[in-house]
């Protein structure tokens, strides 16, 4: 398993490396998106990668790997939404969300490492093809959770969902780059 941390931490590096040079780019933008805002986003990234495995050909250059990048920047987002909450205009330093970014992502990886011991690095085994489908389940679970105002019965939260995205496509992006 030690492995699969410094895998881990190889690619939060890269995506972290982007999210900053978008935030020098952008700043916060993001902070006034609503959740399910951060979910369609999400949703419609991870409706492309499924794409992209299904068809033959693209029109867009972006790959895969970019898209993935993408999944775990806005569930970090998206973590960050639920606990400072919506905001009208931009409010947030590069230092506090990149405490903020470094705090989720160090919970999501504790989660990792939990189940990963669990599981027996299950997912080693796994394609990307089906990494991608339980990334969109997880997502079709989140708008049923928002449809229902939040409230769950027995399930976790979205915030545990947004986690596992995370995770997931981690571990395809992990596997894309042993793969190449």
């Amino acid at each position: 398993m030690q492995n699969t941390s410094k895998e881990y931490d190889k690619i939060v590096s890269e995506c972290q490396d982007l999210f900053l040079k978008k935030m020098k780019d952008y700043g916060c933008a993001w902070r006034i998106l609503r959740l399910p805002s951060l979910t369609d986003q999400i949703f419609i990234k991870a409706q492309r990668i499924r794409s992209l495995q299904i068809k033959d050909a693209q029109r867009i250059e972006e790959d895969a790997s970019s898209e993935f990048m993408g999944l775990i920047n806005y569930s970090i987002m998206a973590l960050i939404q639920i606990e400072r909450g919506v905001v009208e205009h931009p409010d947030l330093s590069s230092e506090i969300i990149i405490k903020d970014y470094n705090s989720k992502i160090s919970q999501t990886k504790q989660l990792m490492l939990d189940k990963n011991h669990d599981y027996g690095e299950a997912w080693r085994d796994m394609r990307v093809s089906s990494l991608t489908d339980l990334i969109l389940q997880k997502l079709l679970r989140v708008k049923q959770i928002e449809n229902n105002l939040g409230e769950t019965l027995v399930s976790e939260g979205v915030d545990a969902n947004y986690q596992d995205i995370i995770n997931y496509a981690i571990f395809a992006l992990i596997h894309l780059k042993n793969n190449k």
